[in-house]
C-alpha cells in the first residue's frame, strides 16, 4: 500500500532545494517513503481537514506518489536504516560536544563583565 497520506503520523517537508522528505512520525513504514504497512497499528485518520471539499483550484495537501522508478526498496530500505544506524551511534558524541560549547560560552559570557570591585 502506498503512504496513506490522510494519516494524522504522516510528514511531509519541502525544503528551498526542491528536495521532500515524506515519513511516518512513529517510524512505522519500514519502506518509507514509498509504502504503509498494509494494517499499520499507527494509522489514524488525519481529522484536521476531514469532510472538506476542495474546489477545481486547490491543490492537494501532499502529492501522492504512487512509485519511484529505479529504486530497489529493500536496498533502499536497507540504506536509511544503515544511516539511522549512524546517526544514532553519534548523537551521544554529539551531545557531550555540545555541551562542552555551552558550558564554555556561559564561562567566556562571565568574564566578559570582569571582576567586581570590592567595596570598602
Amino acid at each position: 500500500m502506498a503512504m496513506r497520506y490522510d494519516c494524522k503520523n504522516f510528514d511531509s517537508r519541502s525544503y528551498a532545494t526542491g528536495e521532500v522528505v515524506r515519513k511516518c512520525r512513529l517510524d512505522l513504514a519500514p519502506n518509507a517513503p514509498w509504502e504503509c504497512p498494509e494494517d499499520c497499528l499507527g494509522f489514524e485518520k488525519r481529522t484536521v481537514d476531514v469532510g472538506w471539499d476542495y474546489g477545481s483550484l486547490a491543490t492537494p495537501i501532499v502529492t501522492p506518489v504512487d512509485g519511484v522508478q529505479g529504486v530497489d526498496k529493500n536496498s533502499a530500505a536497507k540504506a536509511l536504516d544503515e544511516a539511522e544506524d549512524i546517526v544514532n551511534a553519534i548523537t551521544p558524541e554529539l551531545l557531550a560536544e555540545f555541551k562542552a560549547l555551552d558550558q564554555a560560552a556561559k564561562k567566556k559570557k562571565k568574564k566578559r563583565f570582569g571582576k567586581k570591585k570590592k567595596r570598602d
